[in-house]
């Protein structure tokens, strides 16, 4: 197929369109070979449609005459899951002829993968509906790879990050030079970073990229750091990530890993140079004796055509974990800060700061003070919280901190949870927010909102609790909440560990507008987060607030020095329970013995 120009108009445009495709797997790639030649000959370019997606999504592009000869193009196509086609425009400029030719159109690895009769052993995952057997490694990946979505099922969303709102649990190092930048579409250089995201394959998917235009400078350098890791044996944690390193003047992409929050690590991989214009996935196995934390560090080459993009950032096999230590800078070379006393505690343990006293570290953030001077409960959330005073309690907002330092995001515009009341309202909030809190039933309380008219439909606002260490079997959380407007989104209450994330408690549409009561039940968990989720409606009129949260019994049990009264049963690990609390359903015991049938 050619197209001869030899007309003088200008602007003339000449478009191929494909048939239309199903869907494609995983690792599909189209290719062919092109011919573009004369001294006017003019630009061509080859655009994915999407059933459903206005927008179309450039794969291809060429700008000018490429000589006498014919050359090929790979783009890589990836998982299309809905259906398609490909238009091909060329237009031609100026009065000089050319010619532009199109031949050897190729689709290789577009099929989805085939049913198996059987699928065995621990490195391969059976496919739910289609039947295909794949890789172990390809599941929870943020790729649909079996063609059914049965192996990104019952994924924890705290193990990966496809970027589509925000950046998840990962945070902008404040010690480097510059920032990532989330963006979607091409990044603004010609000839050089991404025309499209790995995981919708469109523009209209996000990802990170990193400028290489000034005003960065040559190795100036960009890290993003994980959030925090259990240790891991024998590599059973795996990290998946896809990167994009294409320009002449692209320098490089390292992963480091680190034990310690003030160091740099030590190389894990590296990646030089122009990789070509396509997404390519990298799998790290990690090992680690100690809690760990990875590292991407990008770095700017010598010129403008060096963007370097990340995408579908995922860990396999991992467990999260708190904090880090620091490196001391005392010269006896231990880490205690210098605001701890003088003490004989372990690492396992806590140190009240008064006393020097050592405590066991689930006793920490467990709401009964151990300490004399309750400094074990000091940096936890509190009990009851009014927000009176403009107090947030120890709640805090963790895709906030990992936006700070970013000049990409701009934080003031962003769906978040923030203090507000009836008195600072503007007139057209009047509708969709509280006018009154439920503490003081004044224009002067205050209360938590999440203010719709920021951020988009869909977007997502968390505020969580520090880790809480140990709660009681009758723990439970009591809070009013105030949802009313025509388009309000949802409101939940989540339960994050470090292996799995629960929903204990879900409200969506307008409730009126007065405030409601809710109560969620949590009773027993350990090393956990409590949040509260709030999901952005269809436009501004509908806000979600809460007020007044409470937890209510949640101080854990206690082994009493002396024995249980005849008012009480003893349970089978020593606790002493009320008699009323028998055969209620409730595991009052924290060993199930309240609920035995033999008593």
């Amino acid at each position: 197929m050619f197209i001869l120009k030899k007309s003088s108009s200008i602007s003339q445009i000449a478009r191929l369109r494909s048939p239309k495709f199903r869907q494609t797997g995983s690792n599909c790639t189209l290719s062919f070979w092109y011919y573009n030649y004369g001294q006017s000959v003019g630009a061509a370019e080859l655009q994915l449609l999407v059933d459903g997606l206005k927008q179309p999504t450039v794969l291809w592009r060429m700008y000018y005459n490429e000589g006498n000869q014919w050359l090929k193009a790979v783009i890589q196509l990836g998982r299309l899951p809905h259906p398609f086609q490909f238009s091909l425009d060329k237009i031609s400029l100026g009065f000089y002829e050319g010619v532009s030719a199109i031949d050897d159109i190729r689709f290789e690895n577009c099929a989805l993968p085939p049913p198996a009769l059987s699928c065995e052993g621990p490195n391969h995952f059976w496919c739910r509906d289609t039947n295909a057997c794949i890789d172990s490694l390809l599941v929870c990946d943020l790729v649909d790879d079996c063609g059914d979505g049965s192996d990104e099922d019952s994924c924890n969303p705290d193990l990966q990050c496809n970027f589509e709102n925000g950046l998840c649990n990962w945070e902008q190092d404040v010690e480097d030079d510059f920032d990532w930048i989330r963006i979607r579409g091409p990044t603004p250089t010609v000839n050089t970073g991404p025309l499209k995201d790995h995981t919708t394959g469109t523009a209209r998917g996000h990802y990170l990229y990193l400028e290489s235009s000034e005003p960065h400078q040559f190795q100036d350098k960009a890290v993003l750091l994980s959030p925090l890791f259990d240790p891991s044996g024998n590599g059973t944690c795996v990290f998946r990530f896809h990167y994009h390193m294409f320009g002449k003047e692209v320098y490089k992409l390292s992963i480091f890993q680190r034990t310690v929050s003030n160091t740099k690590g030590w190389l894990l991989w590296y990646k030089f140079g122009n990789q070509e214009n396509r997404w390519i996935r990298q799998t790290l196995f990690i090992s680690s004796s100690k809690p760990f934390q990875i590292l991407v560090k990008g770095t700017v080459g010598d010129g403008f055509t060096g963007d370097i993009g990340l995408d579908d950032m995922s860990f396999l096999g991992c467990t999260l974990y708190r904090n880090l230590p620091t490196v001391s800078t005392t010269t006896s070379g231990t880490s205690v800060p210098a605001t701890l006393p003088m003490n004989n505690c372990t690492e396992k343990e806590f140190v009240c700061r008064a006393s020097g006293h050592c405590i066991q570290m689930i006793q920490k953030c467990d709401f009964r003070p151990d300490c004399s001077d309750k400094s074990d409960e000091s940096a936890c959330v509190m009990e009851v919280c009014d927000f009176e005073d403009k107090d947030l309690c120890g709640w805090h907002q963790p895709a906030l901190e990992q936006m700070s330092g970013n000049y990409s995001i701009r934080v003031t515009n962003t769906f978040k949870w923030q203090l507000g009341r009836g008195a600072n309202l503007y007139p057209e909030q009047e509708q969709h927010c509280p006018l009154t809190d439920h503490t003081t039933c004044t224009e002067e309380g205050w209360y938590l909102f999440a203010d719709s008219s920021n951020g988009e439909f869909g977007h997502i606002a968390d505020i969580a609790t520090p880790v809480i260490s140990l709660t009681g079997p009758r723990c439970k959380i009591i809070f009013w909440n105030h949802m009313n407007g025509s388009t309000i989104g949802s409101l939940e209450v989540l339960c994050k560990s470090s292996n799995r994330t629960s929903k204990l408690w879900t409200q969506s549409g307008s409730q009126g507008p007065q405030w409601n009561r809710a109560e969620v039940f949590l009773g027993i968990h350990s090393n956990f987060q409590v949040i509260f989720r709030a999901k952005r409606g269809v436009s501004y009129m509908g806000d979600v607030a809460v007020d007044d949260i409470t937890f209510e019994d949640c101080s854990p049990l206690l082994i009493s020095d002396k024995p249980c009264t005849s008012e009480e049963f003893m349970c089978a690990n020593k606790y002493c329970v009320p008699k009323n609390n028998l055969c209620d359903f409730v595991n009052d015991c924290a060993d199930n013995s309240d609920e035995s049938p033999s008593i």
